[in-house]
């Protein structure tokens, strides 16, 4: 098939190598020039772009990706490894206040791999501007499809500002931005269904460079997300002796405006007393990036069992975003492309058939995720809104069930508990393989009733608030 996707960043570019493998002749169009850079830190120092603007923010790479990566591109996921991103154990991520730290079946899966997302696209686009099958075109704009008519429309095509692309299939990665609802009424289709949550917070991120010979806090491949009573912060070991620290606290929250300058930034993580240790041993390479605006989003392109379009499919930001802190999104990215894949060599000749099996996939390896991003993000919200804004208490959680706030909380001492949060980051099996399991369930609320120690050291607000004024 002749297959245009419009998007060269992470979502487009994994999508074009797994489709181009798979025997199509893929045509990537991205409107922004994003020929690989030279090396890796060429492409750190240009990551930076206002369309995607968690490229320079915080990321790690979690067990769905890995897998699917080592399964289906094996030799990207060497050239990853190559380009200096590092494995972690599950050990290497265990706080000092697990007494358990004894291996458990499973544990290999619950492997972390440390990495900046600016190295991650650039291994993907150089893998890419030598893959056969694909066809880069950069500072190409997509400005709309080209489709049959009909209920629905039938996309033969994309229009661009170099002009048209006629394609098989056309394969919507432009991210969460995506203009397709825009598209799809210029061709005379029905609005896709777009549900959306609230994620709710600001994020302030920076990248250092750890200093030769220093000695460390903990090991270098280390992540470190703590929820505090104001804010969240948290720090992420990257590739090439990096290291990613964040800031996030209510998007609302307007006393954290001034952390966008370095210093102020520097000053609200050295109130805490982990993170200013990893300052006293590092070097900033950036200045701090600004991103907000965000939300749980899940986009499906079948409405009440019939689809919107034919010959169309997204993966990526355009099909879901969610709370990055999570570290889901590069996996939610992967899985689609890989299903994406699946569906075209099961029904290579029924638009129909197409649409609804990817409906499936998506129904099955991302809306449950997005639905648990959503409880979760919701319950964080209301406890900072009313710590912060004055905001009345949140509801009690509900006794028959546990949430994945109290599940990470007790992560702190039940090692059952540690790994059921990197389950569930890693997006293993489904949300209800941790909440629904008793023995989980009866561990967690043991814990809590003999009460769990604070997982770090926090500032108080005057602590804050005097480093916010720096």
């Amino acid at each position: 098939m002749r297959i245009a996707v419009i998007g060269g960043s992470a979502g487009g570019l994994s999508a074009a190598l797994l489709l181009a493998r798979a025997g199509h002749a893929v045509t990537v169009l991205e409107a922004d020039h994003l020929e690989p850079a030279v090396d890796v830190e060429a492409a750190a120092a240009a990551g930076l772009r206002a369309a995607a603007p968690q490229i320079v923010q915080p990321h790690v790479l979690l067990t769905t990706f890995q897998e699917i990566l080592r399964e289906r591109l094996p030799d990207v996921d060497a050239r990853l490894r190559s380009a200096g991103a590092v494995e972690a154990t599950l050990q290497s991520q265990m706080p000092p206040t697990l007494a358990d730290r004894s291996p458990a079946p499973g544990d290999e899966r619950l492997l972390l791999l440390m990495t900046r997302r600016q190295t991650v696209d650039w291994v993907l686009g150089r893998a890419a501007t030598g893959e056969p099958g694909v066809d880069l075109r950069y500072g190409v704009r997509a400005e709309g499809l080209l489709a049959d008519p009909g209920d629905p429309p039938r996309a033969r095509g994309v229009r661009t500002d170099h002009g048209d692309v006629a394609a098989d299939v056309v394969v919507d990665a432009s991210g969460r931005r995506s203009p397709l609802d825009r598209w799809l009424a210029a061709v005379g289709g029905r609005p896709t269904a777009v549900s959306t949550a609230e994620c709710g917070l600001a994020y302030f991120g920076r990248q250092y460079r750890l200093r030769g010979g220093a000695r460390l806090p903990a090991p270098a491949a280390t992540r470190v997300v703590a929820g505090l009573d104001e804010l969240t912060v948290g720090i992420w070991g990257g590739d090439n002796a990096t290291m990613q620290l964040v800031v996030a606290p209510l998007a609302a929250d307007r006393r954290f405006a001034p952390a966008r300058r370095d210093a102020v930034f520097t000053a609200v993580l050295r109130t805490i007393p982990l993170y200013a240790s990893w300052l006293d041993v590092m070097d900033p390479i950036t200045d701090v990036a600004v991103m907000g605006g965000l939300h749980n989003t899940l986009r499906r392109l079948v409405v009440d069992g019939r689809p919107v379009v034919l010959g169309l499919h997204t993966v990526g930001d355009a099909v879901c975003t969610t709370n990055p802190t999570f570290g889901r999104g590069l996996s939610m990215t992967l899985h689609g492309a890989a299903d994406l894949v699946d569906v075209l060599a099961a029904h290579p000749d029924d638009p129909g058939a197409q649409a609804l099996a990817m409906d499936r996939a998506v129904g099955e390896h991302v809306a449950p995720w997005f639905a648990d991003q959503a409880v979760s993000d919701a319950a964080r919200l209301a406890m900072l809104r009313h710590t912060v804004l004055g905001a009345p208490p949140p509801p009690a959680p509900d006794p028959a069930r546990v949430t994945f706030g109290q599940i990470r909380q007790v992560g702190q001492v039940d090692p059952a508990a540690f790994r059921a949060v990197w389950r569930l980051m890693g997006m293993i099996g489904r949300p209800s393989d941790a909440y629904d399991d008793p023995d989980l369930v009866a561990r967690v609320r043991a814990a809590l009733a003999a009460g769990v120690p604070p997982a770090l050291r926090q500032p108080t607000r005057a602590q804050l608030e005097a480093a916010l004024a720096a």
